[in-house]
């Protein structure tokens, strides 16, 4: 069974977020085009998930440096790495990808990169070679779905944007070659279009989500 894997990372309500509204109108158009498939839900803000912090580094180090086994680790750092694992283990299922977000000071927001940083996991998901990282997620594709109260994806704003080059290019390091992009940009920049800016990116959405 194919299994979408949909990652929201925003703490606004649906209501008070554009990003959210188009990401569930591509769900809702996905879900009738393809009602056989899993779809997974993940709310960065809203998951309790574990994060790479000092014990997790500890671990590692200990594993590879120290070349321990796993069961030499504390247990405090088992639970961790264990816990983090699922989180790899999750995206590594998983065969599409949704990314909801907005830009953040013109980045991703925190939350979605510590969850990047769970599952782009040396030895599971890319290894490294003499001529650089090779990643190990194969035939899969994903889509971000960014949100900006101003124009980034083209003209002079653009060499701003850090939050969709840098998805694509981590997402391209463990394998995930097929990203997509869809902008729902300047509704603050042109609040008298803001609500034609958001349809037009929900009919954009309904498009790829059926031809997906």
């Amino acid at each position: 069974m194919t299994q979408l894997l949909y990652i929201t990372a925003t703490p606004k309500s649906p209501d008070r977020s554009v990003g959210l509204q188009v990401g569930q109108a591509f769900l809702q158009a996905y879900r009738e085009a393809h009602p056989n498939d899993d779809v997974r839900l993940f709310d960065v803000y809203q998951e309790a998930f574990q994060t790479v912090d000092g014990d997790v580094v500890r671990a590692w180090e200990k594993l590879r440096k120290e070349r321990l086994d796993f069961s030499e680790l504390s247990p405090v750092e088992r639970q961790k790495v264990n816990a983090l694992n699922d989180i790899t283990e999750m995206v590594i299922r998983a065969d599409k990808y949704v990314f909801v977000s907005p830009m953040w000071n013109w980045g991703i927001p925190p939350r979605l990169k510590a969850f990047i940083d769970a599952f782009v996991i040396v030895g599971k998901t890319f290894y490294y070679t003499e001529r650089g990282p090779v990643g190990l997620l194969h035939d899969k594709k994903a889509l971000h779905i960014q949100s900006s109260g101003g124009i980034y994806s083209a003209g002079p704003a653009a060499v701003m944007d850090h939050s969709h080059p840098y998805l694509r290019q981590v997402l391209g390091i463990v394998g995930i070659r097929d990203v997509q992009a869809l902008y729902v940009e300047g509704h603050d920049f042109q609040p008298e279009r803001a609500k034609e800016i958001v349809q037009a990116a929900m009919e954009q959405a309904v498009k790829i989500a059926a031809a997906w």
